[in-house]
């Protein structure tokens, strides 16, 4: 069977919804522009948030109002329950940034559809075995007043071909879907696919393996059915409208329908595999170890890449931090496993640039700018890796537990953020004392903050000259355009003098 290409599984996606008339929109940056709630773009949904809160009717898209949306959404997970940082690279379906392909309906169409679709896709048209897919629906919620989603089952049961026994009840963690503490709400309905052999799917049937983090019985279609709204009192109302929210792992159907066992031996990632394969002069599969190193690199440059192109570059706070870590943590790797002594993670950006070229223009739109900013993190962490590093095996010497006085030396005067060294000490089956090491960078906060109150006189700095006389009067300040233009005519009206 000749396998399709990521590719064409995307275009597939995206001409499907489009003939059952949903506008196919771009992806929302990774770096949300103004929702102070969210680090990252972690869903699909984020860019229709107002339409689910009834602050808008519809979604704007090409001079025309729609009530139904698909695309492919790029997200990031590195925090929280949805995902460990850690996992990543050593198993083969979990990616800091991956893609999340969705169809969106604004109160118009509901579960039926929905559930028929979503059969209509992965049986008819992508030729998925019906035998080897579950359906997952909400067996309700005492708490919360809900009944099991008999309506999902109902469905399940008249617009599709599943095997019933193949239809499983799950609790509100699995199958009830929240937006954030409070907000717009539902039961989901998911469909989990059996990849195992012939052989050991006799012995144990699949439905005992659904949700048990088994790498081989997987979700790979979230459906969820918006219908409350979670009350600041945790009471839930419904709502208006109902709507429909879908999101489908990317890299995950592209490994079932390419016939892999790992994401990364899908064509999404191994021409990233070659090249650092390549850099490296070794075989990606030839060396478990190694091959960890390379899948997290793999990933690592996606989630920095991405991040970079959208607004969000390395630093030392916020979303600035996640993306340093999330780097050093690939260059780390780099240097401990393959070698890698010289910068070489900025390398790899060609490849995404030239991969995404079609449905993601804004790396290769960005190339110049995105190699330059990762080149020269590269550059200061390599500086101070290897003496850490030494230091680090100095101080584990002989020892089963590294104290917070040292971690706190690394982090200080090497750079190294704590889950890196933690990691490290992991490696070598040595503990950290973090409870001390946080008490170290608390005395450090609060000395910096003291320091603070002795800077330079600033009683006159916010005294401005005119550049041009007659206009002081009406320093004029204007709206920021730097979201969609990059540079702009200005007037400059008047400047700070630095004493």
């Amino acid at each position: 069977m000749s396998h399709k290409t990521s590719a064409q599984i995307r275009q597939e996606f995206f001409d499907f919804f489009a003939e059952k008339d949903h506008a196919i929109v771009d992806s929302a940056p990774v770096v949300p522009k103004n929702d102070p709630t969210l680090l990252f773009t972690n869903a699909g949904m984020n860019q229709f948030k107002s339409i689910f809160l009834g602050e808008e009717e519809a979604l704007k898209h090409e001079g025309k109002l729609w009530k139904r949306a698909a695309d492919t959404q790029k997200c990031i997970r590195v925090s929280g329950k949805h995902n460990d940082l850690e996992e990543v690279g050593h198993d083969t379906y979990h990616h800091t940034l991956f893609e999340m392909l969705g169809n969106w309906s604004f109160g118009d169409y509901f579960k039926k559809e929905a559930i028929g679709w979503a059969w209509e896709l992965l049986v008819e048209k992508w030729g998925l075995d019906p035998d080897r897919l579950y359906a997952t629906v909400f067996e309700g919620d005492e708490a919360d007043g809900l009944p099991v989603d008999d309506e999902a089952i109902e469905l399940w049961k008249s617009e599709t071909s599943i095997d019933h026994d193949h239809i499983l009840k799950c609790g509100k963690k699995d199958n009830f879907w929240e937006m954030g503490e409070t907000g717009p709400c539902g039961p989901c309905s998911e469909v989990h696919i059996d990849l195992r052999s012939d052989e050991e799917r006799k012995k144990k049937p699949g439905a005992e393996l659904v949700n048990m983090d088994d790498p081989r019985v997987m979700e790979i279609w979230n459906l969820v059915f918006i219908q409350f709204n979670r009350k600041p009192d945790a009471s839930l109302e419904k709502l208006p409208a109902q709507h429909v929210d879908t999101g489908m792992g990317f890299e995950r159907v592209c490994a079932v329908l390419q016939e892999k066992t790992s994401n990364y031996d899908t064509d999404v990632f191994t021409p990233l595999l070659n090249e650092i394969a390549d850099l490296a002069g070794l075989k990606y599969g030839e060396d478990e170890e190694k091959d960890i190193a390379m899948r997290v690199i793999a990933d690592h440059i996606r989630a920095v890449t991405f991040s970079i192109a959208d607004g969000a570059s390395p630093g030392n706070d916020g979303r600035g931090y996640v993306i340093r870590r999330i780097l050093r943590r690939a260059i780390r790797y780099g240097w401990d496993v393959l070698d890698f002594k010289e910068p070489f993670f900025y390398k790899l950006v060609d490849v995404l640039a030239d991969q995404f070229k079609d449905v993601f223009p804004e790396i290769k739109a960005q190339k110049k700018y995105i190699v330059n900013v990762i080149r020269s993190e590269e550059k200061s962490f390599l500086k101070t890796l290897g003496q850490g590093i030494e230091l680090f095996n100095e101080m584990v010497e002989g020892k089963k537990k590294l104290s917070g006085e040292d971690a706190f030396k690394l982090h200080d005067t090497y750079g190294f953020p704590i889950d890196l060294t933690e990691l490290m000490a992991r490696e070598r089956g040595v503990e950290v004392d973090v409870e001390e090491f946080n008490k170290h960078m608390k005395a450090q906060k609060e000395r910096a903050r003291a320091a603070g109150k002795f800077s330079v006189d600033q009683s006159e700095t916010n005294i401005w000259y005119a550049v041009t006389p007659e206009r002081s009067s009406e320093i004029r300040i204007h709206e920021f355009v730097g979201y969609d233009d990059a540079e702009t005519e200005v007037e400059i009206l008047a400047t700070q003098k630095r004493r």
